[in-house]
């Protein structure tokens, strides 16, 4: 089963990427066009994972009905859509245009503890189009590093990398060795390291309340923060319709948050306790978030301690 699993996880990843190739010869209003309907289709569908997304999106509304959350998720899974047109496209777009489809918040605390070399770790969710942050941040504060989930066939892993240094990202792969190194040495240089903290990825999260439910999320953002001393910035983007005469009908709006507390180190809990401190603030902000803007938090896995059962294929 594992193996066939595998096996139409490696197909699809080929003509995914085989599509995004293509996508790039076809007119933008049609590819965004045809990435809504794939959306809707995989909406009537409703597959294992657009149940998923909303029995996660009932946490961000509580008290939703069944139709509330079906429009929702109708709506989440358009947003996705853009998501990867965007990967498709924002090699093509021009400087002007990512920054003209971006209004920020709260950058210039970042770009102060940059200017003073002390590097600063970022603490993201997958909220909104993190390729099209990932090139606003690379052209308007700093190159990214980060890290990225191994994506099989090889193939398809480098060719996103690929696409990631293209805007500016450079995309270290989260597992096989040597990442947790790199972004050490990216920080201590006075580098920019953004990382998704809201996943646990790699099964060394720590316990968070998340939307007031037990939840795991990334311990690697708060440790690497703690391991250099750099500031740790929460961040979080939401969509947003453009006006009249803008380059795109969608665009991001970003905010970086205030840098997290860093708690006194007590005999007791020592530098597990802190991380754990850290990143449970960095919940708060993805909740408050997540519950302002539910359609823009693109997460069709389990996220939720209550829901760790594998979804059925």
């Amino acid at each position: 089963m594992a193996s066939a699993h595998r096996h139409r996880a490696a197909l699809a990843a080929r003509v995914g990427l085989a599509a995004a190739r293509g996508a790039r010869r076809v007119p933008e209003p049609v590819l965004r066009a045809g990435a809504a309907l794939a959306a809707d289709l995989a909406w009537a569908a409703r597959g294992p994972r657009v149940r998923q997304l909303e029995a996660t999106l009932a946490r961000a509304r509580p008290g939703a009905g069944a139709r509330e959350l079906r429009a929702l998720s109708r709506t989440g899974l358009r947003a996705y859509a853009r998501c990867w047109a965007d990967v498709a496209t924002l090699a093509d777009w021009s400087p002007q245009r990512v920054a003209d489809t971006v209004v920020a918040d709260g950058v210039g605390s970042l770009r102060a503890a940059l200017a003073q070399g002390r590097g600063a770790v970022l603490a993201c969710g997958h909220l909104g189009s993190w390729d099209h942050l990932g090139a606003w941040v690379a052209q308007q504060v700093a190159p990214v590093t980060t890290v990225a989930e191994r994506l099989e066939p090889p193939e398809v892993f480098a060719a996103f990398v690929a696409l990631r240094r293209r805007l500016g990202v450079t995309a270290l792969p989260l597992t096989g060795g040597g990442a947790p190194a790199a972004l050490l040495r990216a920080v201590r240089a006075g580098g920019l390291v953004a990382l998704l903290a809201d996943r646990d990825l790699t099964g060394t999260g720590v316990g968070v309340q998340l939307l007031g439910e037990p939840a795991r999320a990334a311990a690697g953002p708060a440790a690497l923060a703690l391991a250099t001393g750099a500031p740790l910035f929460p961040l979080t983007c939401s969509s947003r319709r453009l006006p009249a005469g803008a380059p795109a009908r969608w665009g991001l709006h970003v905010q970086v948050h205030p840098a997290v507390a860093v708690p006194a180190r007590e005999p007791a809990g020592g530098r597990p306790a802190q991380v754990a401190a850290m990143t449970q603030a960095v919940a708060d902000v993805l909740s408050s978030t997540v519950r302002e803007h539910p359609a823009d938090w693109h997460v069709l896995q389990p996220v939720f301690d209550a829901d760790r059962e594998p979804v059925p294929r």
